[in-house]
């Protein structure tokens, strides 16, 4: 690289001092012109007329034509110098430029990477990165006859942190935790964050499984200390599998499922740590069962859509209605999405379930309109699903198979799911928005997308989380970022949707803010078709 550079530098050099001389030459060759006509004019007006004796003798007796004489030679020598100090610095300058230039890139192609490979709300690892690297230590593991562990944390009903003080506080315990457990676990030892409220711990060298536990203790022993939320103290209690090379598996693969068995036991039976052992398996069956139940679900009549209605909340008029999947199962009852989506998307699942949800959805949006009711209708995506190359032709065919216009169809996304992958993202939402479907961002507030960034999203529509919304009377800091959030929303020449509506006194203060449409409880509360049907008939909201 230096040897380059000081090519380069030398190159210039040469190229910039050769066109600064050339001004020099042209100098000399002015000054050489002014020599020969002024001593034509002195052997003229002196010695009566131009021969080669009178300008000889002109050049010998006149002192000012001497002075004249040395003009080419100080002309050679200020224009190299001047030339040279020009190519140098110009030289120099080029170099630098080409040096912060290459560090740009660097730092860039750095970011890129990074974002790649960790995950954006913790910084920590993901999945990736995680399994590059624990590939890597099976390796090392396997040629020297050592052992490894592979640990996997779980969050105790950490989705009643969501429903209670919303996916902010949610995000921020995420955070909170990410870090104590970076202050136990140091290197060569990996923590990653896998999704959701699951983390992995990867230990390349231990001496035997106790090593394991003992770490595993630790890290429950940095989370018994309350975490504190919003002024609130929270209480965080874990769940860890443990699987060990090479008595528990030889591949990547076999560790990480077998150590997702043994959190699941661990969970279930809120023992805190479990080592898997083969005779855990038996539980597996369960949640194979549970899986090919949902697969035959999605293929059969066992998923249902209920539907809740958007108000404009200055017409009164019930513009659209949000699609929200549920499970009807035999043995456990209706389902609730965050009971069986993770599932969905951790097996390969989604994608033939987001599929069934639009589907459905779509033919309940042409049934309606075909009984003169014209409702947009709102259907949430899956992080998993925007990776799809093929979702945006996947809509396509669907709007045409049901005679559908784009405008009725808005898709959902979370402001967490824009950041996983703000290029992929913005690319597949560049597309869905080429075809006419309107984008929504569901859970605002919760995430840390930037300004700048969103400005670049063919967006329409943000939708504030209903964690501010819920107490925002009697919580002025919610308050105050509910007002915020309709302010910017609108500054962005956004629509503004509020979510958790479940009083009037909420509403009226939402219609003083200037919010554009409501959602929530007060409303409605999600209905299957046919009690919906019969709800939109006798309600006081509009439909006109």
């Amino acid at each position: 690289m230096e040897g380059q550079t000081s090519q380069m530098f030398s190159r210039n050099v040469l190229v910039l001092k050769s066109k600064a001389s050339r001004h020099a030459i042209y100098g000399m060759v002015i000054a050489a012109c002014a020599i020969v006509l002024a001593t034509m004019l002195v052997s003229t007006y002196h010695y009566g007329g131009l021969s080669f004796e009178s300008l000889l003798q002109a050049q010998q007796e006149n002192a000012a034509l001497w002075l004249l004489d040395l003009m080419p030679f100080v002309f050679a020598f200020w224009g190299q110098y001047v030339s040279s100090m020009m190519a140098f610095e110009a030289g120099a300058m080029v170099v630098d430029q080409t040096s912060e230039l290459r560090a740009l890139t660097t730092a860039l192609e750095y970011e890129a990477i990074h974002g790649t490979t960790h995950d954006a709300l913790t910084d920590l690892p993901n999945r990736v990165l995680l399994r590059d690297r624990v590939v890597q230590a099976l390796m090392i593991a396997q040629q020297e006859k050592s052992r490894l562990a592979l640990l996997l944390m779980g969050l105790n009903e950490f989705k009643e942190v969501n429903n209670t003080l919303g996916h902010y506080n949610g995000d921020r315990l995420l955070k909170q935790v990410a870090t104590r457990l970076q202050s136990v676990v140091r290197e060569p030892n990996t923590v990653a964050r896998l999704g959701g409220d699951e983390f992995a711990i990867l230990l390349p060298q231990i001496a035997d499984p106790e090593g394991a536990t003992d770490v595993a203790r630790k890290l429950l022993r940095a989370l018994e200390a309350p975490f504190t939320l919003e002024g609130l103290t929270v209480g965080v209690q874990a769940s860890i599998g443990i699987t060990v090379f090479p008595e528990h598996g030889s591949d990547v693969d076999v560790l990480q499922q077998r150590a997702d068995v043994a959190m699941y036991i661990a969970k279930r039976d809120k023992s805190g740590i479990v080592v898997y052992s083969p005779k855990l398996d038996q539980h597996s069956p369960q949640r194979l069962t549970l899986m090919g139940e949902l697969r035959q679900a999605i293929g059969g009549n066992g998923l249902v859509l209920h539907y809740q209605p958007k108000v404009d909340v200055k017409t009164g008029h019930i513009t659209e209605v949000e699609a929200l999947v549920r499970w009807e199962h035999p043995q456990h009852g209706l389902m609730q999405p965050e009971d069986f989506v993770p599932l969905a998307e951790r097996t390969g699942l989604v994608k033939p379930l987001t599929r069934w949800v639009l589907n459905e959805a779509l033919h309940q949006c042409a049934e309606w309109k075909q009984h003169g009711l014209d409702l947009g209708m709102c259907v949430n995506l899956s992080t998993h699903v925007l990776s799809d190359p093929e979702l945006a032709d996947t809509v396509t065919g669907l709007l045409a198979s049901h005679n559908v216009a784009p405008q009725q169809l808005i898709l959902e996304i979370t402001e967490s799911m824009m950041m996983a992958d703000p290029p992929r993202v913005l690319q597949m939402l560049s597309r869905l928005a080429s075809i006419g479907v309107r984008l929504s961002i569901d859970d605002f507030g919760t995430g840390y997308s930037s300004l700048s960034y969103m400005s670049k999203l063919p967006v329409g529509e943000i939708k504030i989380d209903q964690s501010f919304v819920i107490d925002m009377i009697n919580n002025d800091s919610n308050a105050k970022i509910v007002r915020a959030t309709i302010d910017l929303g609108h500054n962005l020449g956004l629509r503004v949707v509020a979510e958790g509506v479940e009083t009037e006194e909420i509403l009226e203060r939402l219609k003083a803010l200037g919010c554009d449409a409501v959602q929530g409880y007060y409303i409605c509360y999600p209905l299957s078709e046919t009690y919906f049907s019969s709800w939109i008939k006798q309600t006081s909201w509009s439909t006109v």
